[in-house]
């Protein structure tokens, strides 16, 4: 992970660097960083990996305190989201609720992150 934020600050560096070294400008008139980070993370097929990285963050967010503190094990692996929960009656909840579950996450990040959950 500091391997892959390295890698992103020197993008987002590169981006605004005006030839000079030491020079710095805006890109395209004003960009902010984060901007120039999402910029980064199109140009580079590092988008999906990144926002797999980040559904653990958005999780609480996403199903409340309840579940998120019920949740054991959490990860993003080839656009199947992977579920440990500690308890049995919660895992059929959102095994019933699972399409809304995804529909839910997909509209956070704004395209289609997750098409499948399992539970383990």
């Amino acid at each position: 992970m500091k391997q892959t934020l390295r890698f992103l600050l020197a993008g987002v560096l590169a981006l605004c660097l005006d030839g000079d070294y030491g020079q710095t400008t805006r890109c395209h008139g004003d960009t902010i960083v984060g901007d120039a980070i999402g910029q980064l993370l199109d140009q580079c097929p590092l988008r999906t990996q990144f926002d797999e990285s980040s559904v653990k963050v958005f999780w609480e967010k996403l199903v409340g305190l309840q579940i998120a503190s019920r949740t054991s094990h959490l990860y993003v692996e080839d656009k199947i989201l992977f579920l440990q929960l500690d308890s049995a009656p919660l895992t059929n909840e959102l095994v019933i609720a699972k399409r809304k579950l995804i529909e839910s996450l997909n509209r956070e990040f704004g395209y289609e992150l997750i098409t499948d959950t399992l539970f383990v």
